[in-house]
Parts: structure tokens; sequence; C-alpha cells
């Protein structure tokens, strides 16, 4: 039995726990022990040497474990068969993420084609699904794809020049999909080496140490690898989308070329779809923007046989697919600045690395007349306001609240961050690429470089938005200008007393003074009139940095109310509440909320607004003090509103 030094043992059983003091101490004497093992010692003993393992935990683990406790056999640093185990849940975000390591490492290896296979077979419950990535670069010699079946086996461990730093990606990313991973590896024709990863077997072999055996040397691939590339996949359902690599009679050698690697993952248990059709709808449209730059230099990558296009979020890149549509033209967004920004690798550490920032302004004007179907194909509203990549792979597209909070007006904006690998630790790159955590100086430093120049843009933006929302108002009144003037007659005081003709006449005469001034661009002068003169509310809007977000006036027995569109009010509260927010009815629709017909939020504020409008106008028409007052109320409400939606 193994020796016992601790000085005090507590022993846990199901009923009761027994606490031991100098059951044998350092400095016992053969004469202190026994040869025979107390009740006390056989329960630590039973207690130690049992591991609670779950039934179906690898035996082989278990074996090599008990070996260790039992015997004081070597402890290997990594117990291989539940590391590889444990490594099938490392956590990609998608299947999608994890076809990307493979895709990273074919451009590693200098690959011009990459091509992605998702097979499916079987009944809709009882699939079983086959994945392959193939690619034309230029291949491992045995030696080095024996190491590159190991974990952490790396030709470029920690350089971070390209893609993978850590030697990890390859063997991580096929368990996570399927328990078996079989790499094929070639660097002249017909001359293929295999190395085969299967984590049921690893998990029953019950040796300490697991060496990696020799890769296996064949001259022929075997009908599963070989189909791939003769016959059409199941989806897309039609062969004459599909571009199948080896036309009929010809020799599937040829099409593997001189040099080349597979990785085949055979009955994936571990999928984010089930169906073909979804697995290759997303992979095609995540890649596509992930790896635009390498497809914009010419790599050529096929999912089931259809070749992917870039898509570039930024939308500034000529060549992107949005670019190619015959209707738009203007193609590309516009570049407002660029700007280099010093970063530190570590936030204690001096060193130092410069990282890009570009703003980009989507060319509204122009687009925001086009249907909003298409605007939603080109990209406009895909969510992808930010784009960071790494050594020109895109690491993450969305949004980061830190730099840009989501509203309508995002929409028409891109940034786009390029940063080199030295700055992983800086910008939180974990070692499976999947997006980014960045340090809180890294976001002051974007901030810093970029702050003033994206409220320039938005504030630009929703001036057009504005102006164009107006415009497309005609010369009806709204639901809420409509609804004040039903019920203006219930009011206990009125706007305006009883006129004579010539008071009328002169009101007249003023009021088309006043429609000039509120006249919509889609207005002529006498529908302006006809408007103002027929409503006793007026809703306008105005953009300016120093206003209120709401101004009043009262004109002739009118109550004008003025929305300030550069107020953060407009952006945040009052435009997404609209039944369609800016461009005309083109922008991402928010939920339903107002129509001319309807009493939903975007007329009861507005109703509340006029309405605050009407009682200030009134108290300060009896009292000449209030309107200075008032004056000074609504700049120091808009003040603090703006502070409370910015700080």
């Amino acid at each position: 039995m193994m020796p016992l030094t601790r000085a005090a043992i507590t022993v846990a059983t199901e009923n009761r726990t027994i606490k031991m003091n100098n059951i044998v101490s350092d400095t016992a004497t053969p004469e202190d022990a026994t040869n025979e093992p107390t009740e006390v010692q056989e329960l630590v003993e039973a207690e130690t040497f049992s591991p609670k393992w779950a039934a179906d935990a690898p035996r082989g683990g278990r074996a090599v474990l008990t070996r260790a406790l039992k015997e004081s056999a070597a402890v290997p640093l990594f117990l291989a068969q539940t590391f590889v185990q444990s490594l099938r849940d490392v956590g990609y975000d998608s299947t999608t993420s994890a076809l990307c390591e493979h895709v990273d490492n074919s451009i590693g290896a200098g690959a011009a084609d990459v091509r992605i296979f998702i097979r499916q077979a079987g009944r809709q419950g009882d699939l079983q699904t086959d994945i392959m990535v193939w690619d034309n670069g230029r291949g491992m010699a045995p030696n080095v794809l024996q190491v590159a079946t190991s974990f952490g086996g790396s030709m470029t461990f920690g350089s971070r020049s390209g893609i993978g730093r850590f030697g990890m990606g390859m063997k991580t990313a096929g368990l996570s999909m399927s328990p078996v991973v079989e790499i094929y590896s070639w660097q002249e024709p017909k001359a293929y080496y295999r190395m085969v990863l299967d984590s049921d077997a690893i998990g029953r072999d019950k040796a300490n140490l697991i060496a990696l055996p020799a890769p296996e040397f064949i001259t022929e691939l075997s009908p599963d690898i070989t189909d791939f590339f003769v016959k059409a996949m199941r989806f897309p359902k039609s062969r004459d989308d599909q571009d199948v690599p080896t036309a009929q009679g010809e020799d599937v050698n040829d099409t593997l070329g001189r040099t080349g690697t597979i990785v085949y993952m055979p009955e994936c248990d571990r999928l984010s779809f089930a169906t073909d059709r979804t697995l290759v709808e997303h992979a095609t449209k995540e890649m596509a923007h992930v790896y635009r730059r390498e497809l914009a230099k010419g790599l050529k990558l096929y999912i089931n046989n259809r070749r992917v296009d870039p898509v570039d979020p930024t939308l500034s890149m000529p060549n992107a697919r949005h670019a190619k549509l015959d209707l738009l033209k203007i193609t590309t967004s516009r570049l407002v600045v660029a700007r280099k920004i010093t970063l530190r690798q570590h936030e204690n550490k001096p060193q130092t690395f410069e990282a890009t920032v570009k703003l980009y302004a989507l060319p509204i004007e122009e687009w925001a007349g086009y249907p909003r179907k298409m605007l939603k194909d080109i990209g406009v509203f895909s969510g992808q306001n930010i784009s960071i990549l790494r050594n020109d792979r895109e690491v993450f597209a969305g949004y980061i609240p830190q730099i840009t909070k989501r509203h309508s007006d995002t929409n028409w904006f891109r940034i786009e961050i390029d940063f080199p690998g030295e700055l992983d630790e800086a910008f939180g790159v974990a070692s499976n690429k999947q997006g980014v955590r960045p340090k809180g100086y890294v976001i002051d430093a974007i901030n810093s470089a970029i702050g003033d120049d994206i409220s320039t843009v938005r504030s630009e933006i929703q001036r057009f938005q504005a102006q164009r929302n107006t415009r497309d108002k005609g010369s009806s009144l709204s639901a809420a200008e409509l609804k004040a003037n039903e019920t203006d007659p219930f009011q206990s005081e009125v706007l305006e007393s009883d006129l004579s003709e010539e008071e009328r006449a002169q009101i007249d005469a003023n009021l088309r003074g006043l429609a000039v001034v509120v006249k919509r661009d889609s207005e002529t002068d006498d529908e302006a009139f006809e408007r103002v003169k027929g409503s006793k509310y007026i809703i306008t809007y105005r953009h300016d940095e120093y206003w209120p977000f709401y101004h009043v006036e009262n004109k002739f027995g009118r109550v004008i109310l003025t929305i300030n569109t550069a107020h953060p009010f407009y952006a945040q509260l009052y435009a997404p509440l609209m039944t369609t927010v800016a461009a005309g009815g083109n922008e991402e629709e928010t939920e339903p909320t107002a129509s001319a017909g309807s009493d939903g939020p975007l007329v009861a504020l507005e109703l509340m607004l006029l309405s605050l409008a009407r009682a200030q106008s009134i108290m300060s028409r009896e009292n000449s003090a209030a309107a200075t007052t008032f004056d000074a109320f609504r700049r120091k409400w808009s003040e603090t509103l703006r502070i409370q939606l910015t700080a």
C-alpha cells in the first residue's frame, strides 16, 4: 500500500466524515506501523483510488489514472484519452467557425483552390453527414504531417505573421464536428500520406504515453474520398448549379494535382444545423466576408461546388459582390478618413504596433431611393457596422457599443479596423479567432482617432433622413396633427379668438409668410399655405447642434413644434418610432407603430410634445415672463437628456 505521510486526512463517505491525525507521520518508525491495514486505512485507500468517472468516460484514461495513483507510475502532463475527448467541446460558435480553421490552414499553405464538401445521405431524422476540405497548397512531407497531427505541433508556432499560431486549429476544429479526423497530404502525384485521429480509439488506449504512428503511405484514395470529386452534392439540388471538380471520364488524381491536403471528417455528430442546405448557406454567407480580401486577390473557394464571391461589409471594395449590380450608379462607399493608431501590445508593456482605422460613408443620397429589398441584398442592413481584420482575415463583424451604438443612422456608415497579429492580446483574439474583446485602451484610441468624424457623418446622415422624411409627407398632416386639430374644440382655452374679416385677411397674409418658413421640400408655396391655414398644429424639423431637442412657437394662432434632428432624442427615440425609419421607407423597418390612421407610440409622443407646446404657448400669452422661463427650461431639459442618452 502507498505510504501516507500527511499530518491529517479527512475521509469522506456517503454517511460520515472521519478525521484522523498523524495516521502515519513522516518520522514514524517501523515499530509504529503494523503489517495489517486498519479499517480506516482500507477506507482511505478505497476512497483515494476510486475515480468517480461517468460510465461513458474513456476507459483507457481511467486505467492510466488508476495506475498512476496506485502504482506511483509516471503521470503524463496531458492524459491523452481524456484530453482528446475534452477538445471535442472546445466551443466553436458554429460549424462554419470550425471550418474556417481548415480554410486558414489552406491559405497558410499557399493554396489557390479550396473546396469544402458537405455530403449528406439518408432520410430526415437519420441523416449521415460527412465533411471534407481539400486544397491544392504545398502539402506536407510525411514527418511534417505527423507533427501537424499532434496537438501543439506546428511549423510556425507563435508566429504572428500568418493566420494560425498554436498548432491546434486543424485538430480541434475537426474533432468538434466528428469523432474521427483523417488527414491526407502529398507533395507528388499519387503519393498520399495518411494520418488518423480517432477519439474513441484514443480513449480506449491504456498506454501512459500515446505516440502517433508514422503516416500510412497509399497510392490510391478510397471511394469515400474520391466520390466527393466526381459526384454532385445533394445540395444544391441541380447539378447545373455545381462546378463538380472532376468531369466524367477524367482521373481524380489529375484533379488533386501535384501537391495538396485533404481533411476528412466522416459521420459528423456535432453540427450547428441539421441539414446540408443550412450548413452550406451559412458557411457561404460567413466566409464571403471573412475571406473577402483573399477572394478579391484570386483565391477560389468553393462550398459544395459553388464558388464564393467576396462580400464587403464596408461596401468599399470595387470587386465585391454588391458592386456588380448594374442598377447601382455609385457602387462603393466613400472613404471619409483613414488613420494610423499606435497601440501597446500589452497594457503594461512599452512595445507598440500600428493599427489602421477607416471610416466609410455609404452614398445615402444616391441609394435611399432604391427598393428596400435591393438595399438589403446590397448589405446596407447587414448589421456589420464594424469590421475588424487580423492580418487581412476578418475576426469580427457587428456592433461594438463603446464605439457606435445601433441606431437607424448606423446603417449608413462603416468602420474597418486592421491590426497585425502582434496586437492579438490588445484586441483580445482567442486561439480559435472567434470574435474580439478589445482592451479599454484600444477602444479609447479608436474613439480618439475617429470619434469626431463619426459624429460628423452621423449628423449628415440624420440631416438627410429628416429632410427626406419631411419631404415624403407631402402636404398631408401627420396623425398627431390631425388628432390635435380634432380635439382642439374640447380644450378649455382657445388658441385664437374670433376674428373680423379684415383681421382674417391680415392673418392669411401672415400665414403665407409662415408657410414659406415651414414649407416641405416636396411642397409648392400654395400647398404649404393651405396646409398651414388648415391646421392649428404644425410639426416641423430643424437640424441644429445647438438647439434643444424641441422648440415651441405660437404664431398667428398656430402652435409650431420643431423637432431637432441633430439631438440624440431624434435618433434614439423619435426616428425609431416611425413606421419605417429614414430613407423614405427604404430603411430597415422597425415595429409598425404608427400610421396616418393609428394611435401608436409615435402619435402619443407627438401629442405629448404638442400638448406641452400648447400649454406653454397659452401660459406665455398670459404671462410674458413665462416665455423666458420656458425657454431656459427647454434648454436645461434638453442638455440633461443629451447627457443621459450619450454619456
